[in-house]
């Protein structure tokens, strides 16, 4: 079944080229084809489009006035097809991701210098805030992905564990002699802990870890950035649990040490988190893909 847009197209065809037989030859139709699609068109709008002249056909009143819309609207959609291309191989559109000050710091800054070296018309939105306050962001609409902090309970969202991260504690000058040894975690909360905030996924993981041992925490300051949590440790005012992976400057520098507790607190990943019912857009979809590929 031919439909309206199809007659169109042929109507605006023959109009440029004021004869059935070019235009059936551009369109690469036989010309009884061209003539019965411009008759069906002519019976489906009751208004006569052309008349026939020697030298082939003219545009009725009619349907000059028809053409000069059709016309305009076809070339809108042949922009739109065009931009869609466009929109598929990258050479505009926008990516938006959440992630928090830290993961965007230490891990995620490469990958975005990467993909906007390869893509450079895409347009970076980054939203920050916490693991929880991302997935509501994500689930809002409000981005694309979010690179987070894992594990994460939510069977709304695709995880993509991409990066494994450890916890550990670290500790200055002052704790150089208590720490010295091998410590178990039952003597290591006795010490002033500097934990994240509780509302901070990382720091709900570790807690959790210690709680299934039958171990409390009781963090004498409880602070808003990984990197605070280096600076108080630094300055000797407890021993902090951070993530080592983005604490190397300190550790290599010799500005903390790492405390070698008895057992290990398992490891965990950073992770790409979407909707599972939103389709990733192209520019989304090759992200992750470079995130998962690495550098």
């Amino acid at each position: 079944m031919v439909s309206k847009l199809d007659l169109y197209h042929v109507f605006c065809t023959v109009a440029k080229n004021e004869s059935f037989s070019k235009a059936a030859k551009e369109l690469f139709l036989t010309q009884p084809a061209v003539s019965q699609s411009i008759m069906q068109l002519e019976k489906e709008l009751d208004t006569r489009l052309f008349i026939r002249t020697p030298k082939g056909v003219s545009l009725t009143d009619e349907g000059s006035l028809l053409y000069e819309y059709v016309n305009s609207a076809m070339n809108l959609i042949g922009v739109g097809e065009e931009k869609i291309s466009e929109f598929k191989n990258l050479t505009v559109g926008e990516l938006k991701i959440g992630v928090g000050d830290t993961i965007s710091r230490y891990f995620l800054l490469p990958y975005l210098e990467a993909f906007h070296t390869r893509y450079p018309n895409i347009k970076f939105t980054i939203a920050n805030g916490t693991t929880s306050e991302l997935c509501t962001i994500l689930k809002s609409g409000g981005v694309d992905i979010a690179i987070c902090n894992l594990p994460i309970d939510d069977p709304t969202l695709e995880l993509r564990p991409c990066f494994e991260i450890q916890d550990i504690f670290v500790y200055g000058e002052r704790f150089k002699k208590i720490l010295a040894k091998p410590i178990s975690f039952q003597e290591l909360v006795k010490l002033p802990l500097i934990f994240l905030e509780s509302n901070s996924n990382s720091r709900r993981y570790v807690e959790d870890y210690l709680q299934s041992k039958g171990i409390q925490i009781a963090p004498e300051f409880e602070l808003g950035s990984h990197e605070l949590l280096l600076d108080f440790a630094k300055i000797n005012l407890g021993v902090a649990c951070v993530t080592k992976e983005f604490s190397q400057h300190f550790l290599t520098n010799g500005l903390l040490r790492e405390v070698v507790t008895l057992e290990k607190i398992p490891s965990r990943s950073i992770g790409v988190c979407y909707l599972k019912t939103v389709p990733l857009s192209p520019a989304s979809t090759k992200f992750v893909e470079l995130i998962e590929g690495g550098l």
